[in-house]
């Protein structure tokens, strides 16, 4: 199943900004969550926990701007807001 979602994933087109629309307000909040369920709900991989600098790490040029990472944050400390412009994911060139 991991190949079907990675391989249709490959087919988006991405117009990455430079700043994230992604943000963990409470670092510190996040640090204690047990769950980290951002790790593993997000179908494109964009929130990795990194134990050695006890953070998440977001790799927001991949968001599909789904929202399930905000729904699925135990603590609400994602910050999430649609990418500026003309940036961020296209589902289907026309």
């Amino acid at each position: 199943m991991s190949t079907n979602i990675d391989n249709k994933l490959y087919t988006l087109k991405y117009s990455t900004d430079t700043e994230s629309h992604l943000k963990i307000t409470d670092k510190e909040k996040c640090r204690l969550c047990t769950s980290k369920n951002c790790t593993y709900i997000c179908p494109a991989k964009v929130y990795e926990w990194n134990p050695d600098s006890q953070e998440i790490i977001i790799n927001f040029e991949n968001c599909l701007e789904c929202g399930a990472c905000r729904i699925a944050c135990e603590k609400k400390v994602i910050d999430w807001q649609y990418p500026k412009g003309t940036k961020g994911v296209t589902f289907k060139q026309g």
